[in-house]
């Protein structure tokens, strides 16, 4: 099977920290998670400074069952607790596949 993508938005909140997010805790999740299947992480920001999300995390598993074995994983309390941390937005994952 092959790849497959889980892209985590947060959405609106009164804070972002950026480098927290870039530097801490897409780190952590990669911990957490790889030995699960993650390959890698990666973020991205809308360019709108009114966009409704203010991030958007790239986590590329090795395929579909991987990302529900992160998920069910323990590490998963780490990774979400780490969340306000670097925001008050709301978090929210969508699952897709690569064409």
């Amino acid at each position: 099977m092959a790849n497959a993508i889980m892209i985590a938005t947060c959405s609106g909140g009164s804070f972002f920290d950026r480098d927290y997010y870039v530097d801490v805790h897409l780190p952590l999740a990669l911990e957490c998670w790889k030995k699960y299947g993650l390959e890698s992480a990666s973020a991205f920001f809308p360019r709108d400074a009114d966009a409704p999300d203010v991030s958007i995390g790239i986590y590329k598993f090795r395929d579909e069952a991987a990302i529900h074995a992160a998920l069910a994983s323990p590490g998963t309390e780490a990774v979400m607790a780490d969340v306000p941390r670097f925001t008050d937005a709301s978090v929210s994952r969508i699952i897709g596949f690569p064409a």
